[in-house]
């Protein structure tokens, strides 16, 4: 059965780009942006990256923890973390456990070609750790801007 807004968030640990260990547990009582992307250092992920790093300070300001999630490993997310200057958290999900939990992990098409893939998605977790929103269309230039008016941030 597929996540839906109003299910509780399924927990997790997962090591970061710096290999500590990271559980949603550990972010009770904060507004949580976690987005699950395919992979580091492609064009379009880097584009949503680099989208919430310019607004991390405002994203922040207004109370939000961001933390990203793919396959990669902690050696791959550190190298992204590093070349872009990233502020966030980055959890390598290699075995996609979080990434299936979240039922991101599918089959997808492309160009007329089947295979199985990550989907984009950006889950907006509340201070009780319950998804408020789940962002399915992400726009990865205006990412920020999706996240605050789904949210209802000004």
């Amino acid at each position: 059965m597929a996540i839906q807004t109003g299910d509780k968030a399924p927990a997790f640990t997962l090591p970061d780009q710096d290999g500590k260990l990271v559980s949603l547990i550990d972010f009770i009582g904060h507004k949580v942006v976690l987005y699950t992307y395919p992979e580091d250092n492609t064009p379009t992920c880097t584009v949503e990256a680099c989208n919430l790093r310019d607004n991390y300070a405002i994203l922040r300001e207004k109370g939000l923890v961001v933390i990203g999630v793919s396959p990669d490993t902690i050696a791959k997310h550190k190298k992204f973390e590093s070349k872009h200057s990233l502020p966030f958290t980055l959890l390598a999900d290699p075995e996609r456990e979080l990434l299936m939990a979240y039922d991101v992990y599918g089959e997808k098409k492309l160009y007329g070609r089947t295979y199985m893939g990550i989907f984009r998605r950006t889950f907006l977790i509340n201070e009780a750790g319950i998804i408020e929103h789940i962002i399915t269309t992400v726009r990865s230039k205006e990412h920020t801007e999706q996240i605050m008016k789904v949210w209802g941030i000004d």
